[in-house]
């Protein structure tokens, strides 16, 4: 009886970080792709839409609708890592590991957006990898020690 909440604890990380990607995902990513279609039905130019939202690199405020574009398809990868997770899948979890590590490879480059993309992707990449590692020791015990 005792042991029954330690036997659940990996799978409640995995659920958790699932629902930090599924948020992400969805709300973050999934909006900034919505966003798109309406911009462009309001004939907004991807210029006016730049001048009120700004990233750190110039560059990605010329290709602003390029990068919607580019959040459909984090916000779809991170929605199929988060169903794999919550099927208890080895891909999922490959695939979670995968975009958490990206993002926050990517985070600086996207700020100010990316300082809410690297708390979600860190706490989920933290929740999978404690999950999957547990209390396991980074060195192998010592010969004639328990």
């Amino acid at each position: 009886m005792g042991t029954e909440p330690r036997a659940r604890t990996p799978r409640r990380r995995i659920r958790l970080a699932a629902v930090l990607l599924m948020i992400q995902g969805v709300l973050m990513e999934g909006g900034v792709f919505l966003a798109l279609p309406v911009l462009l039905i309001l004939g907004i130019d991807q210029a006016d839409a730049a001048e009120r939202f700004a990233f750190v690199v110039p560059y990605l405020n010329e290709y602003l609708y390029l990068m919607m574009v580019m959040a459909g398809v984090f916000g779809a990868l991170r929605v199929v890592a988060a169903i794999g997770l919550l099927r208890d899948r080895l891909w999922g979890f490959a695939l979670a590991v995968i975009m958490c590590t990206v993002t926050l490879v990517l985070m600086i480059l996207l700020l100010p957006a990316g300082i809410a993309d690297g708390l979600l992707s860190g706490g989920a990449l933290v929740l999978l990898l404690t999950a999957w590692y547990g209390a396991a020791p980074i060195s192998p015990p010592e010969p004639g020690s328990r």
